[in-house]
């Protein structure tokens, strides 16, 4: 069921809200970023993200392809979601479930990951070794 989550990065600097449906997938990702920054998000799609305050603060990261955008707090270096320009949905965004606000420990226990293989760029399959993402 889609519902609306509030959430921001660590100092409250970035405050957002995003259209999430949590009894969808989220993923777990090995590519380079994802496994670096432990980014594990849920989807919304094209429109489903507002950010409500402090979009001045966010630094934008680009790196291989330059299709996807990703956001950094400039202050506390937290990633509070990227957005997903070409993607098999059309634009979408990654919002990363561990800034979302009122979500317990229990509710994160509960939800469906996937584990993509975006190291080796096979997106549709699990990657050989993935219990640690």
């Amino acid at each position: 069921m889609l519902k609306t989550y509030q959430g921001s990065c660590h100092c409250g600097a970035v405050r957002f809200e995003a259209d999430l449906d949590l009894d969808q997938p989220t993923y777990r990702c090995n590519c380079s970023i994802c496994r670096r920054t432990r980014f594990w998000p849920a989807i919304a799609r094209e429109g489903g993200l507002r950010v409500l305050a402090g979009e001045q603060e966010l630094t934008e990261y680009l790196f291989h392809t330059r299709k996807n955008q990703h956001f950094f707090c400039r202050h506390c270096g937290v990633r509070p979601f990227g957005v997903g320009n070409d993607t098999p949905m059309g634009r979408m965004y990654g919002v990363n479930i561990g800034c979302l606000e009122g979500v317990s420990e229990e509710e994160l226990s509960r939800l469906t990951i996937v584990r993509v293989d975006g190291l080796h760029e096979r997106w549709q399959q699990a990657p050989e070794f993935g219990a640690h993402l």
